[in-house]
């Protein structure tokens, strides 16, 4: 669903609300991040105030998630900056927020380990940041979105951007992995279904847009799978129609052409920046394709069969 940036949760794709529910405001943020979204009881209408057919629903829910956009395009980044300034919402506090918010939905036991995932996951940036020399500040949570890390900076270059985001689904994994031998030594399968969300939530971010890390790991490797990613989101819109995921696809399209545009544009500066060894760009190609295969392989072996007689 982040993280330095603005992440993508970096990465998480929540569960479709219930019947009835409707958006009721949201707030984005970059790297695996992007908005919460409470939702309301709605009674269905049949019709307008004057007895006319209300327009298709797609058409309201394609109107209210476009303006819905506009907004969050206009305020977020004030809002996300003014955040670490509230004392109030601190690691732990929006830690606690999120167990409590994911606990309507999975209960409390899975929303902890969850969280907890979330955290090891952030906590590669902020590690990784911290060794490049640049200043990060702790993990902010933000439920149904995952979290963000603040930073002045990515890094001094590209290679320094790739493996602060590759950071992230390194440790991250890790810590799902390690959700394993808990399961083997207590028969517990809520561990093993922990392992399989951290997998996908690693593997997820690695997409390669930005602002997910994978997009970050691309600065490095060839900024025209800039491109491809953002193919990916837009195709994952249509196939999963969730305003996460179209939020996701606005931030990752402004991101690209920004990003395209100073790349395209050149100079000594932005030159110097993505001007990456050979050897380099292959380093970080194989840790971030490793890296994906290893994931989906953890998500096979962690994967849970289940039918409706389990619900």
């Amino acid at each position: 669903m982040d993280h330095p940036s603005s992440t993508p949760p970096p990465g998480w794709l929540p569960p479709s609300p219930p019947p009835g529910a409707r958006p009721l405001t949201g707030t984005g943020v970059a790297n695996n991040a992007a908005s919460t979204t409470p939702y309301l009881d709605s009674a269905p209408s049949s019709g307008t105030a004057f007895g006319e057919p209300q327009r298709p629903w797609w058409r309201r829910l394609g109107g209210a998630l476009f303006a819905l956009g506009l907004l969050i395009l206009k305020f977020g980044k004030v809002a996300l900056l003014a955040i670490p300034k509230l004392k109030i919402l601190t690691t732990s506090g929006t830690m606690l927020v999120s167990v409590a918010a994911y606990s309507l939905i999975w209960g409390w036991k899975f929303a902890l380990g969850f969280v907890v995932l979330l955290f090891v996951h952030e906590m590669g940036h902020v590690i990784q940041l911290r060794r490049e020399g640049v200043e990060a500040s702790a993990p902010v949570f933000i439920p149904f979105m995952g979290a963000v890390v603040w930073a002045k900076s990515l890094g001094g270059n590209a290679l320094a951007e790739a493996r602060v985001g590759l950071a992230g689904p390194i440790l991250g994994s890790l810590g799902a992995a390690a959700c394993i031998p808990i399961a083997e030594a207590s028969g517990n399968e809520m561990f093993r279904a922990l392992a399989f969300t951290g997998f996908f939530l690693n593997l997820f971010n690695l997409l390669p847009v930005v602002p997910l890390d994978g997009g970050r790991a691309m600065a490095a490797m060839s900024p025209w799978m800039w491109f491809v990613g953002f193919f990916g989101i837009v195709l994952l819109v249509f196939l999963v129609p969730n305003p996460i995921i179209i939020l996701i696809a606005l931030f990752a399209g402004l991101e690209t052409y920004r990003r395209w545009k100073t790349y395209r544009a050149g100079g000594d500066e932005q030159r110097a920046y993505y001007d990456v060894r050979p050897r380099d760009r292959i380093l970080v190609a194989v840790v971030y394709l490793g890296l994906i295969a290893l994931l989906v392989w953890g998500m096979d072996a962690t994967h849970l069969e289940r039918d409706f007689g389990d619900a």
